[in-house]
C-alpha cells in the first residue's frame, strides 16, 4: 500500500473517532463562557480539533503566525483534554488497520507511539502547510483581482467587466489555485503520517492464525467484555453531560435593559361588528336626545327672553302720555 493510503486510512477513521467525544467538550467551554470564537476562522478550528496531530502545532500556529481562532482558557484546556482522545482512537483505529491491512500483531502501547509521533510530524508540517496556503491565496487574490481588471477585458465588454462575472472570476481564479496547493500539501502531510504507520507495522511481528481467525479476532475487538455495563456508562455520561450543558448554559432569551423599557400596551379586544353598530346606535340616540333637549331649552329661554323684552316695551308706552301732559 501507498504511504498515502495507509495515512489516509488511519487518519480519516480516526479523526471521526474522536471528534464526536472532542465537540461535547467544545459545547460545554462554550456554554461556559470560557472561549470566545472567531466565526471567520470556523472550518480551520474544526480541521485543527478534528485531527489528532495538531495538538503541538496549534500553538505555534497561533503564537507563531498570528492566526488567533478566540480567546479564553477553553481553547488550551480543550486541546489538552484532546489529547487522551486522541491516543485512545489512535489505539483502536491502529490495531484494527494493522490486523486488517498488514495481518501484523499490534504492538503494545500502539495508540501512544501512534499520537507521538504524528503529532511531532504535525508541529513542523502544519505551521509550514498554513503559512504556505496564505502567503499563496493572498498572492493569487491580489492576481485574480488584477487580472479582472485588464485592458482586455475592458475592450471586450467595452465598459469594462460586470460586478457580478468580475466577482466569479476572481473567486474562481484564486480559489482553484489555493484549493490546488492545499491538497498538495495535505497529501503530502497524509503520506506522512502513512510512513510512520508503514515503520511500525514493518517491525510488528505477523498476526498468529489464518485470515478467518484474524477477522474474527478483529471483529471481536469492537464487542465490549460488559455490553451491560458500557451502555450503562454511556447513558449516564451522555444524561450527565446534558444536565451540566443546560446548567450552564447562559439565558438567550432577550431581555430588554431597565433604560430601555417599553410601557405596556394593553391587548384590543377583538372586532365585531353587530355590537359595534348597536352601541353606535344607542350613542347616536343619546346624542339626539341631548340634542333635543339643548334645543328646547334654547326654545325656552328665548322665549322668557321676548316675554320679558315685550313687559319692558308696554310700561314704556304707558309713561309716554304722562310725559305730554306734562
Amino acid at each position: 500500500m501507498s504511504p498515502t493510503k495507509v495515512g489516509f486510512g488511519v487518519l480519516w477513521p480516526a479523526c471521526w473517532t474522536g471528534l464526536p467525544i472532542k465537540l461535547v467538550f467544545a459545547l460545554l467551554a462554550f456554554a461556559m463562557g470560557m472561549m470566545h470564537f472567531e466565526g471567520r476562522l470556523g472550518i480551520a478550528f474544526l480541521m485543527l480539533l478534528a485531527s489528532p496531530v495538531t495538538v503541538l502545532a496549534m500553538p505555534i500556529i497561533v503564537m507563531g503566525l498570528g492566526s488567533h481562532f478566540g480567546e479564553g482558557l477553553g481553547l488550551p484546556l480543550l486541546f489538552l483534554l484532546s489529547i487522551p482522545i486522541d491516543i485512545w482512537a489512535f489505539d483502536v483505529v491502529g490495531r484494527t488497520f494493522l490486523l486488517e491491512r498488514f495481518r501484523k500483531e499490534p504492538p503494545g502501547g500502539l495508540g501512544f507511539t501512534l499520537w507521538w509521533k504524528s503529532a511531532l510530524a504535525g508541529a513542523f508540517f502544519l505551521p509550514i502547510m498554513w503559512f504556505l496556503v496564505s502567503v499563496v491565496t493572498e498572492t493569487a487574490v491580489s492576481t485574480s483581482h488584477s487580472l479582472a481588471q485588464a485592458e482586455a477585458l475592458r475592450g471586450l465588454f467595452g465598459t469594462g467587466l460586470p460586478i457580478s462575472e468580475r466577482i466569479g472570476l476572481e473567486v474562481t481564479l484564486w480559489g482553484t489555485i489555493a484549493s490546488m496547493v492545499l491538497i498538495v500539501l495535505l497529501t503530502i502531510g497524509v503520506s506522512t503520517v502513512g510512513r510512520i504507520v508503514r515503520d511500525i507495522a514493518a517491525v510488528a511481528p505477523p498476526a498468529p492464525g489464518d485470515y478467518q481467525a484474524v477477522i474474527t479476532r478483529w471483529d471481536l475487538m469492537r464487542v465490549p467484555g460488559d455490553q451491560g455495563l458500557f451502555l450503562t456508562g454511556v447513558t449516564g455520561t451522555g444524561v450527565l453531560m446534558c444536565l451540566l450543558f443546560w446548567a450552564v448554559l447562559p439565558v438567550t432569551t432577550p431581555h430588554p435593559h431597565e433604560c430601555c423599557t417599553k410601557p405596556e400596551v394593553k391587548v384590543q379586544a377583538p372586532f365585531k361588528p353587530i355590537e359595534a353598530l348597536t352601541r353606535n346606535e344607542q350613542q347616536i340616540g343619546e346624542l339626539a336626545a341631548q340634542v333635543e333637549a339643548l334645543e328646547q331649552q334654547k326654545a325656552g329661554a328665548q322665549g322668557e327672553k321676548e316675554k320679558g323684552k315685550g313687559k319692558a316695551d308696554g310700561g314704556t308706552t304707558a309713561n309716554a302720555p304722562a310725559e305730554m301732559k306734562l
